[in-house]
């Protein structure tokens, strides 16, 4: 049995930040300063005691990219027409509250 420089405790902290957090294997991998092949271990490790199947995170990235053009375009049309009107009320509570100050 090989002797480890890392703890069981920095092992588990580290495999949670990928798991639970934003940032990829390799970012973290980086600012940690760990070989990434070794973190990608660690939480392919993690995936099979916990039973976790081992491709989750990139199936979400799929289905992600997945969305049509005609998809997008109209999410984006009403994301843009909420803004439009949370604009047009901020303008209106802005003139609203320079009135009173005058």
């Amino acid at each position: 049995m090989r002797n480890s420089k890392y703890t069981r405790e920095f092992k588990d902290s580290t495999v949670q930040l990928v798991v639970n957090g934003t940032k990829s294997a390799l970012q973290v991998a980086r600012e940690l300063d760990i070989n990434s092949k070794t973190l990608y271990n660690w939480i392919r490790l993690y995936k099979e005691a916990n039973n976790i199947k081992i491709d989750s995170r990139r199936t979400v990235q799929k289905s992600i990219s997945k969305e049509t053009a005609d998809d997008e375009n109209r999410r984006l049309r009403t994301e843009n027409k909420i803004l439009k009107q949370e604009r047009d009320i901020l303008k209106k509570a802005a003139a609203y509250f320079a009135k009173e100050t005058l």
